[in-house]
């Protein structure tokens, strides 16, 4: 992008929560912490003032298979970022001065969550729609696993994840591949070349409702079916038919849940998608007594989606919209970069913006409802209510999309 001064550097992990053992749970974003921290030649506050000088922004997360480490500078400042980058990601310090602090930290973290009622809620849906398997754990861990990290584990697990089969370097902004390929062959040289293998396993959908209840102002309700996978030919259809359901200010859900009935101030759809499974969920927090309403609503929606055929101006406003906000998030150096690291890691190629808008333009009527049928199955909906609902019933048949 070269009408830009700046660069967005990011270091990708192509290793995340579903990739930790049980009694692990956390350490992936435990250690995401701890690259931080301190290196061999570098202090926490050493790393935060190096980037700080260079008015640069450095932020990392762990998703649930990856984690990122990224940079954005001014364009003169990408040899700084790249040696920041290679000193954090190879070399720290995981001091067990620094592991007990960080602890209390995360724990907090933790807490935060249970606070955070429209956060929480997504977690128990997680927890229960993929039971028993890696992918419904919480990235952060329970308090049990994260007081449990050792000193030798965090080191242990490090070595085995952070070598170079499972490593990815994105660079985006005013930058040549030839002058960041040089710098960072320089910056990585010495990391390690082996890696262990991990076997994933697909895992099965348990279709549960859940009612947990919790003193608040207002319930919070989770509801979702089996999505596809990253690489599903039926993608694109997804994504436009996610944005006529419940991903934008027009989409039907929006527009009866809020504006038509009043029932909800946040009300919205979404799609999870990874290597070998996925998930479409929706999401409202709503007035105690009128949960039972708003979900008979939302069934009704995608009763609808699956028996009457889209009409055209709604299919063609929902996939403008589906490309203006991707065109628009691409003029960013860091969200460019991001989208680049991950078709590298579901991939192993980059999609060009016309191939994608093309794959957004081809979906037809037929594919939006060919698609609803096979996400919205009868018995295929899980629910999760949090909320002060002492009592609530929600019997399966009223989740029923036959």
């Amino acid at each position: 992008m070269p009408h830009v001064r700046s660069v967005s550097i990011g270091v990708w992990l192509a290793r995340g929560s579903r990739h930790e053992p049980q009694a692990q749970s956390g350490i992936a974003h435990f250690v995401e912490h701890m690259l931080f921290k301190g290196t061999g030649t570098r202090s926490a506050e050493d790393i935060a003032q190096a980037i700080d000088s260079i008015g640069g922004q450095m932020d990392a997360f762990t998703a649930k298979e990856y984690a990122s480490y990224y940079i954005k500078v001014l364009d003169e400042h990408l040899p700084l970022a790249v040696e920041v980058l290679s000193d954090i990601v190879m070399r720290p310090a995981f001091s067990q001065e620094d592991i007990d602090r960080e602890k209390k930290v995360v724990l907090e973290e933790i807490k935060m969550v249970e606070d955070t009622p429209d956060d929480l809620v997504h977690e128990l849906f997680t927890e229960s729609f993929w039971q028993g398997h890696p992918l419904g754990r919480p990235i952060l861990g329970t308090k049990e696993t994260v007081e449990g990290l050792t000193q030798d584990g965090l080191r242990r697990y490090f070595t085995s994840a952070y070598s170079s089969p499972n490593l990815i370097i994105s660079a985006v902004g005013n930058v040549e591949h030839e002058r960041v390929r040089d710098i960072v062959l320089r910056a990585f040289d010495g990391l390690p070349a082996v890696s262990e293998p991990i076997v994933d396993e697909p895992p099965t959908v348990v279709p549960t409702v859940i009612i947990r209840n919790k003193e608040l102002e207002q319930s919070h309700v989770c509801m979702g079916a089996p999505g596809y996978r990253q690489d599903h030919e039926d993608r694109y259809s997804s994504y436009v038919l996610n944005t006529i359901l419940g991903g934008s200010m027009s989409s039907r859900l929006f527009q009866n849940v809020r504006e038509k009935r009043g029932l909800a101030y946040a009300v919205f759809s979404g799609l999870s998608a990874y290597r070998d499974a996925g998930s479409m969920t929706i999401y409202a927090g709503c007035a105690n007594d009128a949960v039972g309403e708003l979900i008979d609503v939302v069934i009704k929606e995608l009763r609808k989606m699956k028996d009457e055929p889209l009409p055209g101006a709604e299919l063609q406003r929902a996939k403008d919209h589906l490309k203006g906000s991707l065109m628009l998030n691409l003029e960013s150096t860091s969200s460019r970069m991001s989208h680049l690291a991950r078709q590298e890691i579901y991939f192993e190629r980059h999609f060009g913006l016309d191939e994608t808008l093309e794959g957004v333009e081809r979906v037809t009527v037929d594919d939006i409802q060919r698609v609803a049928r096979d996400l919205f199955a009868d018995g295929a909906l899980a629910a999760t209510v949090l909320g002060a609902v002492n009592g609530l019933q929600i019997p399966r048949e009223r989740l029923a999309l036959g």
